[in-house]
């Protein structure tokens, strides 16, 4: 009660309403030692249950209409995920289903269909690597003890910022021999196929763009960049059989991963919203091609509610 409360009072509906999107990327069947922090069905549907009794959990583009019109609801909360992962359909979709609820998933559409994106890549290399140390030097990379799961971890999150960064070719060299010098099989059915994509689309759910390879908009050209945007909308099309009108930019963050310029490509492109991964909550003067997006990673109800009560503070970060 605690939490509907103050959540009323910062976020009242109507000309005052603040819009809280909540982002995920995937939702396990059980809890991963690796990441133990990333959500499972048991802590997924726990926190769908909280939602539902402090929050109005309302569709994003009706929920972005609403907040334009002035006429969104008390406390509202719109779900998205990101990426195409196959536990979007496999795992979450499900539990969104018992709760009556729906969300918003957003793909990138050139790893469907037996892809694997460039993290998981390095994630099930460093996984699955039988070995005291992983010497990655000849890829400019260094030497990373691998004897338990948290040497592992800690050599994951080394190593993701720097090749996140690096330029297409440079990065799929570099993934490409992560994945030689680990030595072992790696997994081909971490995200969705076409089919489960047209069945979400089919079950109500909300498909959005989220380009071709999940590269970072800001350290590419115009016509590059572009290409990546209409490219991966034109795909999703073809999937679900008609447009497609929301869009969430890689990685996300205002400023450095994306710039004012992929905003206006974005809107080119044909979509009528986008979101980014910056905290905060839109309210009805927002940038409808810059949204913010927050989730709290909180285990209780109590501090979950509390954080995402602290959110409805930050209108978020754009890109000038």
């Amino acid at each position: 009660m605690l939490t509907r409360a103050l959540a009323s009072c910062l976020s009242p509906g109507g000309e005052r309403a603040a819009l809280s999107i909540l982002i995920f990327h995937r939702v396990l069947p059980r809890p991963d030692p690796l990441f133990p922090e990333e959500f499972d069905a048991g802590r997924f549907d726990a926190l769908l249950g909280w939602l539902g009794k402090s929050f109005t959990v309302i569709r994003l583009e009706r929920a972005i209409a609403l907040l334009a019109a002035g006429t969104l609801p008390p406390r509202a909360v719109a779900i998205t995920f990101d990426d195409g992962y196959a536990d979007n359909f496999t795992v979450a979709r499900p539990i969104l289903e018992a709760h009556g609820m729906s969300a918003t998933f957003f793909i990138a559409a050139g790893f469907l269909d037996g892809g694997r994106m460039f993290n998981d890549t390095i994630i099930e290399a460093v996984r699955a690597f039988d070995g005291a140390e992983l010497d990655l030097t000849r890829l400019g990379l260094g030497r990373f003890s691998t004897r338990t799961t948290t040497e592992k971890r800690e050599a994951i999150d080394r190593m993701l910022p720097t090749v996140k960064y690096l330029t297409p070719d440079e990065r799929a060299r570099i993934v490409a021999g992560v994945a030689e010098i680990g030595g072992a099989p790696l997994p081909d059915d971490l995200m969705m196929t076409s089919r489960q994509v047209r069945s979400l689309h089919a079950a109500g759910m909300t498909i959005g763009g989220h380009t071709r390879s999940h590269p970072i908009l800001s350290g590419l050209g115009d016509a590059a960049a572009f290409d990546e945007i209409a490219g991966g909308k034109a795909m999703i099309e073809a999937i679900v059989g008609e447009p497609i009108s929301l869009f969430a930019y890689p990685n996300g963050k205002p400023g450095k991963d994306y710039h004012a310029r992929d905003a206006q490509l974005v809107r080119a492109a044909g979509f009528t919203a986008a979101v980014s991964t910056s905290p905060g909550v839109a309210r009805r003067d927002a940038d409808r091609y810059q949204l913010p997006r927050f989730t709290p990673w909180d285990r209780t109800h109590l501090r979950f509610g509390l954080r995402l009560v602290q959110n409805l503070r930050s209108a978020g970060k754009v890109a000038a």
